[in-house]
């Protein structure tokens, strides 16, 4: 996995996907993969973040510490893993935002064959976690991107949900994971990086 350049990119207001994206920073690394860890910018105003005590403290310790995604990042990249929470069965605005950015590469065609995958997080199970992860893979079937899905290829799927369609995971109103998801994420990375091989010269 050496030659395997990836980009982590997330969005996580009260640190969910923060840690799903710190796991899977860790796993590329052991495999070898060159890592960006990288955060989409915040959207929402400070009078908002202030309101919710679990989201303020996060976006505090992390604004200085974790770099905030630039479009250049998905140029860099030979894999992509996004990680956001789910928004009304979608993405958030503020990856949203990023995901529009990228018209410039996509003309280009830089996009094209990008290898990509997707986690989330919601308060309950069915809270839109398999609509967020699919409503996101349709904007990478227009950048021309190829999909790997964890699907039902080991028994981390199953342990962690068995979402076939990326990790998900369960959270508390303090953004508190509901379910032991560390194996599922790693899995989903150790699958995203091989079949990004198979594509890296």
């Amino acid at each position: 996995m050496a030659n395997v350049k990836l980009a982590i990119i997330y969005y996580s207001s009260t640190g969910t996907n923060y840690t799903m994206a710190q796991w899977a920073e860790d796993q590329a690394k052991q495999k070898g993969a060159e890592v960006k860890l990288v955060r989409v910018p915040e959207l929402a105003p400070m009078e908002a973040i202030e309101q919710n005590p679990a989201w303020k403290e996060h976006y505090l310790a992390t604004k200085d510490e974790v770099p905030e995604a630039k479009v250049d990042d998905l140029d860099w990249a030979d894999a992509i893993i996004f990680s956001a929470p789910t928004r009304f069965g979608n993405v958030p605005a503020q990856m949203k935002q990023f995901m529009d950015m990228a018209g410039g590469l996509w003309f280009q065609g830089k996009l094209v064959n990008k290898v990509v995958s997707a986690m989330t997080s919601a308060q309950n199970p069915h809270g839109g976690q398999e609509a967020t992860l699919l409503n996101l893979y349709t904007t990478m079937f227009h950048w021309g991107a190829i999909i790997a899905a964890p699907g039902y290829t080991d028994d981390a799927v199953f342990a962690t949900g068995g979402n076939p369609y990326g990790t998900s995971v369960s959270v508390d109103g303090e953004g508190k994971m509901k379910e032991d998801v560390e194996s599922g994420v790693r899995h989903q990375v150790n699958r995203t990086l091989d079949v990004a091989a198979k594509f890296v010269e």
